[in-house]
């Protein structure tokens, strides 16, 4: 691994252990064992490795949803697609806290071009509870908008809890129940 992808990975760590603000280029000198200024060669500054590991985790999420099958009844989609993003957060634990927190910190082109893809990818969420609606599988009167903010609710907060010994599959259905089924017997 080069010099430059050894200082992406830990500051990606760094920055979801620390945050961003509590992380310095120093810190990440310390952590690769070089010196403070030889960084500089790979990097223009820290911003840069805080808009990769952003847009490294926005394009992560995006490709788990590519995998979704589209063919599948829309209530199985949704099944699927909040699997795929608990997959994400999980396969990516050390540094899912930089693209469900950190990103705030991001500034300029880096910051718009996340949250256009941040945006992209709500309404994608957005759409397939608009197609369940559609397929008549889930209330007429849905609120399409707030079903997208659970699911995402429920698959971002995961960062905090779930663990490398947790059954991710197991985890995204029993939260897909949740979230489809409701409380109610």
């Amino acid at each position: 691994m080069s010099t430059r992808e050894r200082l992406s990975v830990q500051a990606a760590r760094m920055f979801s252990e620390r945050g961003y603000h509590g992380t310095s280029i120093g810190d990440l000198a310390s952590a690769l064992g070089i010196q403070k200024a030889s960084i500089y060669s790979h990097i223009s500054g820290k911003h840069d490795l805080l808009a990769q590991a952003a847009l490294a985790g926005a394009a992560s999420f995006h490709a788990a949803q590519d995998a979704v099958p589209l063919d599948l009844a829309p209530l199985e989609r949704i099944r699927l697609a909040l699997a795929a993003h608990l997959g994400v957060v999980g396969a990516q634990l050390d540094v899912a806290g930089v693209w469900l927190q950190e990103w705030r910190y991001l500034e300029g082109d880096a910051r718009r071009e996340f949250l256009s893809e941040r945006h992209r990818y709500e309404e994608r969420i957005r759409a397939l509870f608009a197609d369940a609606v559609a397929a008549g599988d889930v209330r007429e009167d849905l609120d399409v908008a707030h079903a997208a903010l659970a699911f995402l609710s429920l698959g971002n907060w995961a960062y905090e809890w779930l663990t490398a010994e947790h059954d991710v599959a197991r985890e995204a259905q029993a939260l897909a129940s949740l979230l489809l089924d409701g409380v109610r017997g």
